[in-house]
């Protein structure tokens, strides 16, 4: 399985306009994602979006449960604009108190952050957990229904 994000920009920076729109240009717009080669017997999708960086405690900045199998691609913006995120996917929670996607957020003297996007590929069609649920209820879930996964880190610094 691969996962790509286009919009890391030589490849290893998020944009200032993934940030938190409390971040100079932030304009808290969720990357485009994309990904590919699952295995066949691939029911649906979870994608999650978290910081590294020891100081945050792998801070969860998105996280979406339920993707359909047929599903090969977020698009920019997508998060919290029902055209754009595939029917059936639910955005839980983030580590802000906010549903849905929440950009970059760090201090000016923090030093970069590395962002890990990981998509992981499940044998079940949905995970059995409410939109109040927190990530650690729904890795508890996906234990033993993961057929694969990917991931792809990108770093952001003020």
């Amino acid at each position: 399985m691969k996962v790509y994000c286009p919009m890391l920009l030589s490849g290893k920076y998020f944009p200032a306009k993934c940030a938190h729109r409390g971040v100079q240009g932030g304009q808290n717009i969720s990357p485009q994602i994309l990904w590919g080669d699952v295995p066949r017997e691939t029911k649906s999708f979870v994608l999650s979006f978290i910081d590294l960086h020891p100081s945050t405690q792998n801070a969860v900045h998105w996280f979406i449960i339920n993707i359909p199998h047929s599903t090969r691609e977020l698009s920019e913006h997508a998060s919290g604009d029902r055209d754009k995120m595939p029917v059936g996917a639910l955005e839980l929670r983030n580590a802000f108190g906010d549903t849905g996607y929440d950009g970059p957020n760090i201090s000016k003297n923090a030093g970069p952050h590395e962002y890990a996007i990981t998509v992981r590929a499940l044998d079940v069609e949905a995970i059995p957990v409410g939109p109040f649920s927190t990530a650690q209820e729904c890795e508890e879930e996906m234990q033993g229904k993961i057929l694969a996964s990917a991931m792809v880190t990108g770093i952001f610094r003020r």
